[in-house]
């Protein structure tokens, strides 16, 4: 099935950008003012928080929906990752319970909104 996409499609993107986005700013904000003195690991969640946007832009320039498909697991992937890299900066002590939960809560929303978009280009 291949559709042309609606100004529908263009919503969630516009969406999930503005929420990826904010995310990113605040994994940025927070690398930086919290001491995270394990380079790697703070070097690592930026790279995933910034691979979701980057994999929603690419599969977006793709011929049809089904590889714009897989660009958007690709995307959720990533959104795991950087929920996976906030349970670990919580358990290694890098950052604050209440910080991490806000965190992991708009990772989820991302993840939602990249699931919808899938259903959508289905």
């Amino acid at each position: 099935k291949n559709t042309k996409r609606s100004d529908i499609d263009l919503c969630i993107i516009s969406d999930n950008k503005d929420k990826t986005s904010e995310l990113i700013s605040k994994i940025r904000l927070l690398s930086f003012n919290i001491e995270i003195h394990d380079f790697s690991f703070r070097d690592q969640i930026r790279r995933a928080s910034i691979s979701i946007m980057n994999n929603i832009a690419e599969g977006f320039e793709r011929k049809g929906n089904k590889e714009f498909r897989n660009f958007l697991y690709i995307a959720k992937g990533s959104c795991a990752e950087v929920r996976s890299m906030l349970y670990l900066s919580q358990d290694f002590g890098y950052l604050n319970k209440n910080i991490c939960q806000q965190l992991i809560y708009d990772a989820i929303e991302i993840s939602k909104l990249l699931s919808g978009l899938i259903v959508v280009t289905g």
